[in-house]
């Protein structure tokens, strides 16, 4: 429209702007040239709207919104399964009271209450007839392991123990102060009851998995327990399996087995070995379900174990201090123990570092969103007071000191013409441009003196935690390895206990490998800030004796009050992926299974237990690595992953539990595929 006006005032002008020009033909060309421009113009946008009106409801965006929309809302069904829809209302309740969102209520309405009963039937109805391939949390090899055994002439045998990793488990609340009520039964750990809560009430959250740092056990008015049945450790989302309802136990059910031959054993990682007897009975548990399954089937057990391990089991039921089953009790209930990457000797420095900064390379790796968000929520003073809270955590510490992973100049797991020895567990860089001003007591420090100095920058009470809970040494003397046998501190340590008195069980180490793995660090200084380790006061307790007439009754400071420590974090600034080894962010990475370093998961199964000074019973002992090959086009990788958790699906392992379990132990053989055996025998086992 308005094209044509300003084209119609042209033409009224005509007259007058060519009796303005006396001849001249410039302005009426010019004029002309605007009219041919217009028309132009005027043209095209009516065959843009012609052309508009004209294309097919398919290419509109009133279409393809709505189909992107459901097709978004198709997807994520297809990462959950059909029990998700029993909590779904429990969830929309929640998040509606966390918004303060309510539905008005009007005088002579009777809104219907929420029910997905019927969704939950439809769903369920469409799930069942889903194809394998589309269903996005499977990979399509469910029971394939447990047909092809079962083709074998194998069936069930014995009985079946299974225990998870740590961080496997879910927590519920079981707290019953008004605080707490909305969440009793919910889980605070694992599902999405957990996401809600830690969106919505962190603080809650917080403090319901917080420990008592000084007794280690639940602080006043808090009691958070571990989910229990086969649900308890079979995913951390719907969706996201960490066990085995999956995978491992849809194999064994191929073969028979169910729960009257199968047990899953979960517990509460938060806490030390000692004090899941002591809150819990969870060994004496234990203990009991493997005597019934022995006494009513008639056979040994198979002790299968992920991540975390059994030695610490196994000691206390022999302990005439503690379990009081004999010397005898494994020799007469186990049949066998297989260990899924095994933390033997530690991880790595993972759980020290989480200890000191709050920090692992799955955080310094982040993103600038993710990091964002890791800070938004839960700050670094946050993480580290929960971590230390953790004692069961504190049992992952680098066991073996310096004689296991190196000094300063060398590792046993070094690579030739390394530009880094990892025997430096952490390393200061001079040149940082995040390092202000090097203490001078600071410099790089090997296993023994980075433990040491990292205990040094914690509270007392988790330095006593840790004291009365574990030992981290080396036991050569025979002797002193037969009275650690009464030691609770020693069982968790391979090292300073020897194998139980059963020449005719066996062992089987089973675990990934090919994925890069964090193995020691580059560490910085920042700014000065308070340190959690305050100097004691002679006046810290509060002893004013009128303070029950009406003052005040205050603890005062310490009188040296000043930020004296540097806050310390991983040098993520600092990486080098062309160096031998590379680093990534701070991170010196190595061999293993991209959580677990490839010493701890093999060192002592090829060399250590190999010694009779620590397996004086000759327990057979076989190692089995599974390379790290996953499928890119299948989640989690497939059943050729090595990785850490999703080696829990790996068709070659399920093959391993199922022929135990079976009878068929003897087809199991050792097979290497790196140079752990080489690595092992640079250990200083004798000196």
């Amino acid at each position: 429209m308005a094209l044509r006006q300003r084209l119609k005032k042209t033409n009224q002008s005509d007259s007058v702007l060519a009796e303005s020009t006396h001849g001249h033909p410039s302005p009426l060309e010019a004029r002309d040239e605007l009219k041919d421009e217009l028309e132009h113009v005027l043209r095209h946008k009516h065959k843009d709207e012609k052309a508009a009106h004209t294309r097919r409801f398919y290419a509109t965006r009133r279409f393809l919104f709505p189909l992107g929309l459901c097709l978004g809302v198709l997807l994520g069904f297809s990462l959950i399964q059909p029990a998700d829809f029993q909590d779904f209302q429990t969830h929309l309740a929640l998040l509606m009271d966390a918004f303060e969102f309510r539905i008005p209520e009007l005088p002579g309405v009777d809104f219907p209450q929420f029910n997905f009963t019927s969704i939950e039937r439809e769903w369920q109805s469409l799930w069942a007839n889903l194809p394998e391939p589309w269903k996005l949390a499977a990979d399509g090899l469910e029971f394939t392991v447990g047909d092809k055994i079962a083709a074998e002439g194998h069936s069930a045998k014995h009985p079946v123990v299974l225990v998870p990793g740590i961080i496997s488990t879910g927590l519920e609340s079981w707290s019953t102060d008004p605080e707490y009520r909305p969440f009793f039964r919910k889980k605070v750990w694992g599902g999405f009851s957990m996401i809600s809560q830690v969106t919505f009430n962190r603080d809650k959250w917080i403090a319901a998995l917080m420990l008592d740092p000084v007794t280690g056990l639940d602080p006043p008015g808090v009691r958070v327990r571990a989910a229990e049945g086969i649900d308890a450790a079979s995913s951390f989302v719907q969706g996201y399996w960490l066990w085995c309802v999956s995978k491992i136990i849809e194999n064994l059910a191929v073969v028979g087995y169910d729960t009257n031959k199968l047990h899953l054993a979960p517990y509460d990682w938060r806490l030390s070995f000692h004090n899941l007897e002591v809150r819990d009975g969870y060994f004496s548990k234990l203990r009991t379900t493997i005597e019934g399954f022995v006494q009513r089937e008639d056979r040994k057990v198979v002790l299968t174990a992920h991540s975390m391990g059994s030695t610490y089991f196994m000691k206390w039921v022999e302990s005439p201090l503690h379990g009081k089953g004999g010397p005898d009790w494994v020799e007469n209930h186990i049949e066998a123990v297989i260990h899924i990457a095994g933390t033997h000797l530690v991880s790595q420095l993972g759980p020290m570092s989480a200890l000191l900064s709050a920090e692992m390379k799955d955080t310094v790796e982040l993103n600038p969103a993710g990091a964002y968000v890791l800070e938004k929520f839960f700050s670094r003073k946050e993480r580290q007071k929960l971590f230390r809270s953790w004692a069961g955590s504190a049992s992952m510490w680098v066991k073996g000191g310096d004689d296991v992973w190196g000094g300063h100049d060398w590792a046993p797991d070094d690579l030739p013409d390394a530009k880094y020895s990892h025997g430096s567990l952490i390393s200061f860089r001079a040149g940082s441009t995040a390092l202000e001003s090097l203490d001078d007591d600071l410099h790089n420090m090997t296993s023994s003196q980075a433990g040491t100095w990292i205990l040094g920058r914690t509270p007392t009470s988790f330095q006593k935690m840790l004291a009365s809970n574990y030992s981290y040494g080396i036991e050569r003397d025979i002797e002193k390895l037969k009275a650690n046998n009464l030691d609770h501190t020693k069982w968790t340590n391979p090292l300073e206990v020897q194998l139980p008195n059963a020449p005719s069980m066996k062992i089987y180490c089973v675990y990934g490998h090919g994925k890069v793995t964090e193995r020691s660090y580059w560490y910085t200084q920042r700014s000065y800030e308070y340190d959690d380790v305050q100097p004691d006061d002679p006046r810290e307790l509060c002893t004013d004796a009128d303070a029950a007439g009406g003052g005040e009754c205050t603890s005062p400071r310490a009188g040296l009050d000043m930020p004296l420590a540097r806050a310390t974090a991983i040098d993520a600034e600092f990486t080098d992926d062309g160096a031998r080894p590379p680093i990534l962010n701070g991170v010196k990475m190595g061999e293993g299974d991209g959580t677990v370093s490839l010493l701890s998961l093999g060192a002592m199964c090829v060399e250590g237990w190999k010694r009779e000074r620590w397996n004086p019973a000759g327990i057979r002992v076989t190692t089995v690595e599974l390379p790290h090959n996953p499928v890119s086009t299948v989640p989690r990788g497939g059943g050729l992953s090595g990785e850490h958790v999703d080696v829990l699906g790996n068709t070659a392992l399920n093959e391993i539990i199922l022929k135990v379990a079976t009878g068929a132990a003897d087809d199991v053989q050792d097979h290497f595929v790196s140079n752990i055996r080489e690595y092992a025998k640079r250990v200083r086992w004798d000196t």
